[in-house]
């Protein structure tokens, strides 16, 4: 079955990799998945990630991270803007995520970034999804 939206797919399997407790997940491989993947490892969501080839196709397995308690880190994952449904924002009203603890991810003219280096950078763009 064809998928409409890949990345809600990807936000979708990795939400219920975390709560079920899983120790890794993976993924259909995309220029643009992997810049969101590559995101939430540097804001400390997940543990790693790799690019790898399953059954000759690309696939990126991602490492799921859990605090001390076994509770996952990320609480939630969300899709702002779908194929149906833009989303833009200018850098001067780049949404704040769970009051700066969240992270949102935005396609701008520089690449896939956070919200808060797109407001530093002083670009806006179409908002991917957000992540807590």
């Amino acid at each position: 079955m064809a998928v409409s939206d890949p990345i809600a797919d990807m936000l979708t399997k990795i939400r219920n990799a975390s709560q079920a407790k899983h120790e890794k997940v993976d993924i259909s491989a995309s220029k643009m998945k992997l810049q969101i993947v590559k995101i939430m490892k540097n804001e400390g969501y997940i543990k790693n990630f790799k690019k790898i080839n399953k059954d000759n196709l690309p696939v990126i397995r991602v490492y799921l991270k859990y605090d001390e308690s076994q509770a996952p880190v990320i609480h939630g994952l969300k899709r702002i803007s779908t194929p149906g449904r833009r989303v833009y924002s200018g850098y001067k009203d780049m949404p704040r995520v769970y009051n700066g603890y969240g992270v949102v991810v935005v396609s701008s003219s520089s690449g896939v970034i956070t919200g808060r280096k797109a407001a530093e950078s002083k670009v806006g763009g179409e908002l991917i999804c957000s992540i807590w």
